[in-house]
């Protein structure tokens, strides 16, 4: 099996041993390849066998499986996959992702975004675009899903005083052992791949996550070292407020001539996370040590007395912290409890309507 497989090549694109062994125990047919999935349209996927691309197709039986477990394939998926006879390759089966990022959709579905990432490059200007409580809640994504997260400022060329911005995301952080790597860098210098360097070792994969706009495309090409061909389209920021422009429309996977891959992934119009209370303790390890010294045990770091977070974290951390729990709080509901919560909002709705009715008059 697997005997036309370059695994030299699969391993510049983050093949680890324990893959291999894994599609080993998945294989069924000797015509079947490794391969990784570079980007994802609906019905159909585009793979790279660490020479070439394929267009390939989800088995049917792979498909009906996903579908029933509400699973899908993700940009960053490993795959088997053969041949199906007119040129293109069938997904035979899918290995199982790990370091996988997951939100829930508007509907509260989970929904995968990439996976087998190594490494996030959380990507936000120094200008407009800079928003420390968003910051919170991409770090608490990356963290979940025990992904160690890079924090990149760009456009530092166009703001008076990046260090400001640095300290400032320092300062809202404070010293949580999970304290991330700031840099301020313009995307389209050839220094900003040096100062990533660190994190774009041969065989790593990283993933851009940001708002639209904030020059994920842009860094990408220059990391990439991307060509007038084959770059990713990106837009000029606009004048009256410095923000770039929504280009990237889907998730794909390029590779770096350093050795390693990123992932360049469109901005996420919502970012509901995919986590319960105790999950988020642990993307809030600065608030959860904390909280060991508070005088109350069940301390909400509101208005209790003796609370050792209040004072000491953010307070625009410490909002974050609490809507997302508030957040995740509603997702560990039942639907029959979300139904009778919701009666009881409409209730008190009809009954305020009423009350103010009555004093018009």
């Amino acid at each position: 099996m697997f005997d036309s497989n370059d695994f030299d090549a699969l391993r510049r694109l983050g093949l680890q041993t324990s893959l291999v062994s894994q599609a080993l125990g998945l294989s069924t047919q000797d015509e079947e390849r490794l391969m990784r999935v570079v980007e994802v349209q609906r019905d159909r996927c585009t793979l790279h066998d660490g020479h070439q691309l394929h267009e390939a197709r989800l088995w049917p039986a792979l498909q009906a499986r996903l579908q029933v477990q509400g699973e899908g394939l993700t940009v960053g998926d490993w795959v088997l996959a053969r041949p199906d006879g007119c040129g293109g390759q069938w997904i035979s089966a899918q290995l199982p992702p790990d370091h996988r990022l997951v939100r829930r959709d508007a509907s509260g579905h989970r929904q995968g975004l990439v996976s087998h990432v190594d490494h996030a490059l959380l990507v936000m200007t120094c200008g407009h675009d800079f928003n420390l409580r968003r910051l919170d809640r991409y770090l608490a994504l990356v963290r979940l899903a025990e992904v160690d997260p890079v924090v990149v400022l760009t456009q530092a060329d166009c703001h008076a005083d990046p260090d400001a911005r640095v300290r400032a995301v320092h300062q809202h952080l404070g010293a949580g052992a999970l304290q991330p790597p700031v840099l301020a860098v313009d995307g389209r210098q050839a220094q900003a791949a040096q100062a990533l360097s660190p994190w774009l070792a041969p065989g790593r994969t990283l993933v851009l996550l940001g708002s639209s706009g904030a020059g994920k495309s842009t860094l990408l090409n220059t990391l990439a070292g991307h060509g007038a061909d084959d770059a990713q389209p990106t837009g000029a920021a606009r004048e009256h407020d410095g923000r770039g422009r929504h280009t990237t429309t889907a998730r794909s996977l390029h590779l770096c001539p350093s050795g390693a891959c990123v992932i360049d992934t469109p901005g996420l119009r919502g970012l509901q996370l995919d986590a319960d209370e105790a999950d988020l303790a642990r993307a809030f390890d600065d608030i959860a040590a904390l909280s060991h010294h508070c005088r109350f045990r069940d301390c909400q770091h509101e208005e209790e007395p003796g609370c050792a977070v209040r004072g000491r974290v953010s307070p625009d951390r410490l909002l974050s912290w609490h809507k997302l729990q508030r957040e995740a709080r509603r997702h560990e509901q039942d639907a029959l409890q979300r139904r009778e919560q919701l009666s009881v909002w409409k209730a008190r709705s009809r009954a305020t309507r009423e009350v103010m009715r009555l004093k018009r008059g």
